[in-house]
């Protein structure tokens, strides 16, 4: 037996060598070149060829190692020992003094405290091997005499093997009910007594039979796990008590009754307090060196001196699984030699443990930091490698280098012809999607530019046949389709307040019932509740009981069933896009098929408000022609441009002024021109061609001018015969064109400043809309006046109402009206409104329209025309209080019976109130009627006083016009008096 161990520790050495020296000859390879006949000699492929002979002897070796540890081996005879140097107690135990091997979970009760605790002692003085008595209990349980520790053998260090002596294997056997016991000793040099604890633990784990249930889980792993456990059984500071007695109980377990309670406490307190320190009491208290190696070494340069004390002492203790150390190792003398590291200090148990990861875990080289990991001076290393360019101070640093440029070079030569393709890809993909969607958009234009041509034809044939049968029509049955539509642009839409209100202020429109043959469906832009219908209701109602009781209450039922007033149900899915009526109809198809079901069978037409283009659509959806011009002429003659052109084609005085005005240098020529010819003109105005109601209108006074003086002088000096040659006026010109820009700039003035705050706003839009200048008249008293005409299909037209505009706080702002107008003598007025209204048909605008014109009183004469009606009315449609909105309207006609406002059926006197809406309450209309305009007046003035005190306190006086108003009302009051005056001292002269 003893020769075949012999045998086989010189096999094990041999091969061990040969590992050692193919590494040794692998390393020198390196450092050499080779020529010969004038060529180099192929290193790799001889490089290659001895790493593939180092692994297949590495393979035999470790299966040599794994065949040594499984071989069940028994102890030499004594004889045989004493030959040796270190010779064993030659006295042979006997079976009875031997232990059970068996291992018992459970310990056999009927022991004192005493003995538990001296046998727990015992046992755990004999797994520390390094203890003092440790020597005595093997002594004392098994009659073995262990020989003092000596130094390493000069033949062990040369075949570079670890010798973990003393070592003990122990296996038990059980056969036919006998215990025999087989031990192995092998003596050495001890390097250090924890390894040979360690030693102990794995050999005789090693040797335990698969029969053994327990050793089948704590068996053999092979030399890497050996090795891993025997470096975590130094290095880790998480060990416990429990983690020992688990991995050692299944050798040395004995039959010994079971502790006490107070044997395990001083059992537990002996370990704990013990001098050993083996086991600490927590892992907090245990204090394990982390920067302190014991099995360290040193690599300068990159290369490793495999002579050098620390490496051989490092490479002996760690042979079992030096195979796996080997790769791990070169890999770190590669990287520091790469990166030309002067010096490392390496961490043996370090590097074992990464090894063993790297085997386990890696298929490829690790990262270099976790490669640096192992080294105890890493801070300094690390920097080092990190030193940028530290790299190409190493082994093959210029060829790391040019690697280096050549990569970043193709790298950004890839890289930019890659973002060139990825950009000439977007753009091309940006140019496909711009034209599917030109082309989409292209496609859709043309189709609603068909459908919208179809629509026009179909109104042009529509309109035909309803100027054909004109006269028919008016005559019989009839339906009357009233959409109040305002189609202004989307800006000015969006820029006015209570859009909705300003197009229900229409609602009086509900008054064509009037006629019997007519019924009136009225969409009404908001939902009106119902105190709102009831009043109206009772106020048409009160229209028809004219003609005796019984016809009287005849018609009123008949008038009430004659009306119908519709909300489009698109009005609650956009209620703040301000969209114009029509737009709303046509996107309300319910309301579209209720007018359908009304109209089916009867004559019916359209009436609509500020032409657009969805008022064809709605005709062509409902299959009714419409009452007023096509959309593009309207917008081209609804304009202050084209009512100037009207005028100008009916042959109408208009005031000096020029039309089309879209740039700056434009507008100052014009205005010096303009100035230079009418030099008796003191105010000049400046109209927007898209706005209304005195929003889109500024002003400037000439008397600002500082050459105006200079001016007046030359105009005198040359004579108003004289002043109309252009060579007069040239100096004149340039004189004004010189001043005009900075007068404008500082004196020009917008006439509602809530609109456009100054001049520069309003010059902004004033360009880009286009617009007028124009004269004001040369007068301190001027009237405007509105007439309402009827341009009929047929070519007629129809006066149907005029009236002298009241103001408000801005004069260019109409707020109400008085009728009839007394500024000009009635034939005159309806000469004038003849000619606008044939020069309107002309231009194929039919329907109704509405004309402004402006009176003011002859200085020669100092008379206005004389009137010739015997009643008066006092129309206000744009009333605005916001405390109006605190009532609700059954209160308001309370309040106003109460102090006496109301209207009388049989005098035809009073006033009548419009309501617009329901929700804010905040805009009414009021017309006051009497027998002469005084007493209109002072009715529609006293109403409108008497509302404000009733609804405003000291403190609350809110945002209203009737202020303003009243005050306008008083100046025309002032006028008609003096006018009164002047009649009757007129009289007696005559």
């Amino acid at each position: 037996m003893s020769d075949t161990l012999k045998n086989e520790d010189k096999l094990g050495a041999v091969l061990f060598q040969v590992q050692d020296d193919l590494r040794q000859l692998r390393c020198n390879l390196e450092k050499i070149t080779i020529s010969e006949r004038g060529k180099t000699l192929d290193l790799q492929a001889l490089d290659s060829a001895i790493r593939k002979t180092e692994s297949s002897i590495r393979k035999h070796t470790e299966d040599y190692l794994k065949t040594v540890t499984k071989q069940l081996l028994v102890l030499p005879s004594i004889e045989d020992l004493q030959k040796k140097t270190v010779q064993p107690p030659k006295r042979k135990p006997a079976l009875e003094s031997i232990p059970d091997m068996h291992p018992h979970r459970e310990d056999l009760p009927g022991a004192s405290p005493g003995e538990k605790h001296k046998s727990a002692l015992a046992m755990r003085l004999l797994y520390n091997p390094a203890h003092p008595n440790n020597r005595a209990i093997m002594h004392q349980k098994f009659g073995i005499s262990l020989p003092n520790v000596h130094k390493r053998s000069t033949n062990a260090a040369k075949h570079h093997r670890i010798i973990t002596g003393p070592v003990v294997s122990l296996q038990s056997v059980e056969q036919k009910g006998r215990h025999n016991l087989a031990l192995y000793f092998s003596f050495s040099s001890v390097p250090d007594p924890s390894l040979l604890h360690m030693s102990i633990q794995h050999k005789a784990a090693s040797l335990h039979p698969r029969g053994n249930s327990y050793s089948s889980k704590t068996g053999l792993t092979g030399t890497k796990s050996r090795c891993l456990k025997q470096l975590k059984w130094e290095t880790e500071p998480g060990s416990t008590c429990e983690r020992i007695d688990r991995e050692c109980t299944p050798l040395w377990t004995t039959k010994t009754p079971p502790p006490t309670t107070t044997s395990k406490s001083l059992d537990h307190r002996d370990m704990t307090q013990g001098t050993n320190g083996l086991i600490p009491e927590s892992p907090q208290n245990l204090h394990v060196p982390v920067n302190i190696s014991k099995y360290s070494f040193t690599i300068i340069k990159g290369q490793i001196n495999p002579v050098a004390t620390d490496f051989f002492h490092f490479k002996q203790s760690f042979s079992l699984c030096w195979s796996s150390v080997v790769d791990a190792l070169e890999a770190l003398e590669k990287l520091l030699r790469d990166f030309a590291v002067p010096l490392a200090k390496v961490s043996g148990e370090r590097l074992v443990e990464f090894s063993h990861g790297w085997d386990n875990g890696w298929r490829k080289a690790p990262p270099a930091i976790s490669l640096l990991s192992v080294l105890e001076n890493r801070e300094e290393v690390l920097g080092l490698v990190l030193r940028p360019g530290q790299r190409y101070k190493g082994v093959g640093g210029t060829e790391a280098a040019a690697i280096h440029i050549q990569s970043c070079w193709r790298r950004y030569l890839a890289r930019t012809a890659y973002l060139r393709h990825c950009q000439r890809k977007w753009a091309a993909g940006t140019i496909a999607i711009s034209w599917l969607m030109r082309t989409q958009m292209r496609r859709v234009r043309k189709a609603l530019q068909a459908r919208r041509f179809r629509q026009l034809e179909n109104y042009r044939s529509r309109a035909q046949h309803l100027a054909a049968n004109w006269k028919h029509i008016q005559s019989s049955k009839r339906t009357i389709i009233h959409i109040p539509s305002l189609g202004y642009s989307q800006s000015q839409r969006l820029s006015l307040r209570g859009f909705d209100i300003l197009q229900n202020i229409q609602i009086s429109r509900l008054c064509d019932i009037r006629d019997k043959n007519v019924e009136v469906i009225y969409i009404c832009p908001r939902h009106l509740e119902e105190d709102i219908l009831h009043y109206y209701t009772s106020l048409l109602k009160c229209d028809g009981a004219t003609d005796g009781a019984d016809t009287g209450e005849t018609q009123a039922s008949s008038s009430v069933r004659r009306f119908v007033i519709l909300t489009p149900e698109a009005v609650d899915y956009f209620p703040t896009h301000n969209m114009c009526l029509s737009t709303l109809l046509k996107y309300s198809p319910c309301t579209l098929k209720r007018i359908k079901n009304l109209i089916q069978g009867k004559q019916t037409y359209i009436v609509g408000g500020v032409a657009h283009v969805d008022d064809l659509a709605v005709a062509e959806e409902l299959g009714v022609p419409v009452l007023a011009p096509e959309p593009a002429i309207a917008q081209l003659y609804s304009t202050k441009s084209g009512g100037r052109r009207i005028f100008a084609g009916a042959e109408v005085d208009v005031p000096p002024g020029q039309e089309d005005i879209y740039s700056l240098n434009q507008l100052h020529e014009t205005l010096a021109e303009l100035m230079t010819q009418n030099m008796d003109v003191k105010r000049w105005l400046f109209r927007m061609d898209s706005e209304h109601g005195g929003r889109g209108t500024a002003y400037c006074d000439i008397c600002h001018l500082s050459c105006h003086d200079w001016a007046l002088k030359e105009y005198h000096r040359y004579g108003a015969e004289l002043w109309n040659t252009k060579r007069i006026q040239e100096s004149v010109l340039l004189r004004y064109l010189d001043e005009i820009p900075e007068w404008l700039a500082r004196h020009a003035r917008p006439a509602k400043t809530s609109v456009y705050p100054n001049w520069a706003c309003f010059l902004k839009t004033f360009l880009r809309q286009g617009g007028v200048v124009e004269a004001y008249p040369p007068s301190d008293s001027v009237t405007c006046l509105t007439v309402d005409l009827l341009l009929e299909p047929g070519g007629e037209v129809t006066m149907l109402s005029c009236g002298d505009q009241l103001h408000g706080s801005c004069q260019l702002e109409t707020i109400g009206s008085t009728v009839p107008q007394t500024s000009v003598h009635p034939e005159t007025l309806h000469s004038i409104c003849m000619c606008v209204g044939q020069a309107c048909i002309q231009r194929l605008i039919v329907g109704y329209v509405s004309v402004d014109l402006a009176t003011f009183l002859n200085h020669n004469t100092m008379e206005q025309k004389p009137p010739v009606v015997n009643r008066y009315a006092v129309i206000g449609s744009h009333l605005f209080h916001s405390n109006l909105s605190m009532l609700y309207h059954n209160v308001f006609f309370k309040m106003c019976k109460a102090h006496g406002i109301g209207f009388n059926l049989k005098r035809k006197q009073g006033t009548v109130f419009a309501l617009y809406d329901s929700s804010e309450r905040c805009r009414i209309g009021m017309i006051a009627v009497s027998e002469d305009l005084q007493g209109a007046l002072v009715t529609f003035a006293r109403n409108l006083s008497v509302i404000h005190q009733e609804i405003s306190a000291c403190k609350t006086q809110g945002e209203t016009n009737f202020k303003e108003l009243i005050k306008d009302i008083e100046d025309v009051l002032q006028m008609t008096v003096q006018k009164k005056m002047q009649a009757v001292e007129d009289k007696p002269a005559a």
